[in-house]
């Protein structure tokens, strides 16, 4: 073997097994089957629709009624999946509770705490 063709064998070497694994990349090889989880029927728009309203109310009913108002919309857009809404919804009714059974603050805390738990702010 020439000294030229020595040198040039790493090159040819590099090449041929670059195109080996780049051919490995594009063969069509079985697959896991992969089920993804249907995702939750929303109304096909991640955006909240331009007629969405937070309800008013003060004291403790307005701070509940705002927060399931963010959460249903949070829903039907897509934002928030089933299972935490499920979490979500569960404190709401907690606030509601409290709320209904005169325990203002502790209604109110209840949805500061869901807001802080879940991320959202003016937790």
């Amino acid at each position: 073997m020439t000294r030229s063709a020595r040198m040039m064998l790493p090159t040819l070497l590099l090449a041929v097994g670059t195109t080996v694994l780049l051919a490995g990349c594009n063969s069509t090889q079985p697959q896991a089957n992969v089920t993804a989880a249907a995702p939750p029927a929303y109304s096909g728009s991640n955006i909240t629709p331009s007629n969405f309203r937070m309800p008013e109310g003060s004291g403790c009913s307005g701070d509940v009624a705002r927060w399931q108002a963010v959460q249903d919309n949070d829903l039907s857009t897509g934002n928030v999946n089933q299972s935490v809404y499920n979490q979500i919804k569960a404190d709401i009714d907690r606030a509601a509770a409290a709320c209904q059974a005169g325990r203002s603050a502790e209604a109110s805390s209840i949805v500061r705490a869901s807001r802080a738990r879940h991320g959202y702010p003016g937790g």
